[in-house]
């Protein structure tokens, strides 16, 4: 794994502006490592310079940058001292595209879109969100100016360098560069491509000028998410930071979603909220404490370690307020951290992330799509246990994998993977167009045994559950919002569900009622099938249950799969407002399954919110693990709960589960 990060870690925002007088006046060294201290915290991320592009220390090569109003010079240093004094790293922040005392000096290092406006972020609000190219003289001041910070401080712990994100930029020197490679740059697409490919170099050229002048500092570059566009720069990072606040915009289905991917890239993994009741930059607002612990204790039981975004007041003074509420969560965390240390995630199934197909020409290619975000939802609210990877990882510790509805396409060593694993036991699901091959043209996995002959020609159409599919289903039409696939199956083989056709499509000719036309009771074709150790789904299932919550659509998914597998993981009988993870300390002989009860509410119109703990009371374990327990444990408690063993399951019963409890099944 390499590098280990802290665990109980601070981001702190500092982006002040020239308009402000007395910066830092007010910032008391003492005061802010013992506040720190009190509060749990072990790592605080402290700022060099800011989107506003001033500077928070006394720099020589750049003294025009030093805030105009900064009251104590030594503010960055003095934080620093603060931290290491009682042992707290304190990794340094600049930003790398996002600086508008640059954009107003260097307008020659701007990045723009093919008809020469500048690209910006923050969807154009007032600001600094205008992006600078690091394909230009900017870079040559970049490496400068991290010298000059590793030179002023020896000790420095690591580097975080925010906004590094892919745009389509057409300034002189990329146009230029695109040309040279023979790159079309009127094509948004390649632009990205080559912005992609371009951002890559410079993380490798800026990480190994930095490990010239010290190679002990750590350093991660933030694009606001993690996905497979990473892979190719990973060598770059000393870890990763999952930057997701679930009320800033990326809501609570991203940090589920991303982690389950990001974990196994091979580097120790950080998860990132922030103590704002919505977004960076919300001075004096504070999350509700519930929901905090609900954001930090999911890090935990999905094996990340916990950073809390913070903005330290213009003045310097820090706020003993808002780290009295870190203060109450940190020191939970603390003493949940012995079960979670070296943790590795206990899976049976495994969904493969669109995010590794990008299509470059679409209005939003990168991303988390529909078809994960429904998979995520649906698999994380029956408690089955699940990673997601791309088609490079390994399948073999799967029993299941599956294929979600859009850009999952297969090319023959893709192919030759996932029949091995079929062949060996395993089994699959596919969904949609998940499968087809790179043309997309037809399905580029046998063991599916159907035949795809392109979109359905109807929407919504509708499914009637039969057999093991309609568990906990009527036996009637359950309409089906999204697009289906037309398919034929080959000879033989086992439909299990058909497709049934509208009277018609909804358009200004033909209509009936307000929304769609019912069901003429006539079969399309198949609508899900049972192949060789498969089944295969025509419907958009997952981007349906993403959308509108179906639960038709989870029920025929979590049927199929408990058709395919024998014995889940992690059975209970308590609600889907559960969340469960199943992980293995190996080094400590031992299981640790987490369950986390805080229930996400929209009450009011912009953002989810959580502010009660709900209990719930005598829930049933039913755990089917490959290592006979010898005790069970609730921790950090240290209480007995008695436990029975029968046919090879472990069973117990837990009295009460208060927002979050975690279970030691020693072995």
């Amino acid at each position: 794994m390499g590098y280990k990060t802290r665990s109980r870690q601070i981001h702190l925002d500092f982006h002040t502006s020239q308009l402000i007088e007395g910066i830092g006046k007010d910032f008391n060294k003492e005061e802010f490592g013992e506040v720190l201290e009190k509060a749990r915290v072990n790592s605080i991320t402290c700022f060099a310079r800011c989107h506003h592009g001033y500077l928070y220390y006394d720099s020589k090569i750049n003294k025009e940058r030093i805030h105009p109003n900064l009251a104590n010079k030594s503010l960055l240093k003095e934080q620093i001292e603060a931290c290491h004094e009682r042992g707290i790293k304190a990794p340094i922040y600049l930003p790398v595209q996002w600086d508008k005392f640059t954009c107003d000096e260097h307008p020659e290092w701007v990045s723009k879109d093919i008809d020469g406006k500048t690209i910006k972020g923050e969807g154009g609000k007032p600001g600094f969100y205008d992006f600078l190219c690091v394909n230009s003289e900017y870079r040559t001041f970049l490496k400068n100016h991290v010298r000059e910070i590793l030179e002023m401080f020896p000790e420095c712990d690591g580097l975080f360098f925010d906004i590094v994100m892919v745009v389509p930029c057409a300034c002189e020197n990329c146009k230029k560069s695109m040309e040279e490679q023979g790159i079309d740059y009127t094509i948004r697409g390649e632009r990205l491509k080559f912005s992609e490919k371009m951002l890559t170099e410079f993380k490798t050229e800026m990480s190994q000028f930095i490990k010239d002048i010290n190679p002990n500092v750590t350093i991660f570059y933030n694009g606001s998410h993690i996905s497979p566009q990473l892979k190719d720069s990973l060598d770059n990072y000393s870890h990763i930071e999952i930057e997701s606040l679930p009320s800033g915009g990326w809501g609570y289905m991203h940090f589920p979603t991303t982690v389950r991917y990001a974990r196994n890239l091979g580097k120790d993994c950080l998860g990132m909220t922030g103590k704002f009741h919505t977004y960076w930059g919300d001075f004096h607002s504070f999350k509700n404490l519930a929901a905090l612990q609900y954001e930090c204790f999911h890090m935990l039981a999905q094996n990340t370690k916990c950073s809390i975004g913070d903005q330290l007041d213009p003045s310097g003074k820090i706020s003993k307020e808002v780290y009295d509420l870190i203060g109450k969560v940190y020191s939970e965390v603390e003493a949940k951290e012995p079960w979670c240390e070296d943790a590795k995630a206990v899976c049976e199934i495994a969904v493969f992330t669109p995010e590794e197909f990008i299509d470059y020409n679409s209005k939003e290619p990168f991303g988390l799509k529909p078809s994960i975000t429904g998979a995520t939802r649906m698999l994380q609210e029956a408690s089955l246990q699940f990673d997601i990877i791309d088609s490079s990882m390994d399948f073999t510790k799967y029993k299941l994998l599956v294929l979600p509805e859009e850009r999952v396409m297969v090319n023959d060593e893709f192919k030759n993977k996932i029949e091995k694993f079929i062949q060996n036991g395993g089994k699959i699901i596919a969904v949609y167009e998940g499968g087809l091959n790179e043309e997309k043209t037809k399905f580029n996995i046998p063991s599916l045994k159907v035949n795809y002959e392109g979109k359905g020609e109807f929407t919504p159409t509708f499914v009637i559950p039969e057999g093991e599919l309609s568990k906990d289903l009527y036996n009637t039409e359950y309409v089906m919002y999204e697009d289906s696939a037309k398919i034929s199956v080959e000879e033989g083989e086992r439909v299990l569900c058909n497709s049934i056709e509208p009277y018609f499509n909804r358009t200004p000719e033909h209509f009936c009622s307000h929304q769609h036309a019912p069901s003429s009771g006539k079969i399309y074709g198949p609508a899900i099938v049972k192949g060789n150790n498969s089944i295969y789904f025509a419907h958009k299932i997952f981007s349906q249950y993403h959308q509108y919550g179906s639960i038709w659509c989870k029920k025929l998914f979590i049927n199929a799969i408990d058709i395919l597998l024998e014995n889940r993981l992690v059975n209970h009988n308590g609600p889907s407002t559960i969340i469960s993870t199943l992980n293995e300390q190996e080094n400590k002989n031992r299981y640790v399954l987490h369950l986390l009860h805080y229930i996400p509410e929209r009450r009011c119109q912009r953002i989810d919110v959580i502010e009660d703990v709900i209990p719930l009371y005598n829930l049933e374990m039913k755990l089917n693990l490959d290592k006979l327990p010898k005790s069970v444990t609730l921790v950090p408690q240290n209480e007995e709960v008695k436990f029975n063993i029968v046919d090879g399951t472990l069973e117990f019963t837990l009295g009460k589960i208060n927002g979050h409890q975690m279970v030691e099944i020693n072995y």
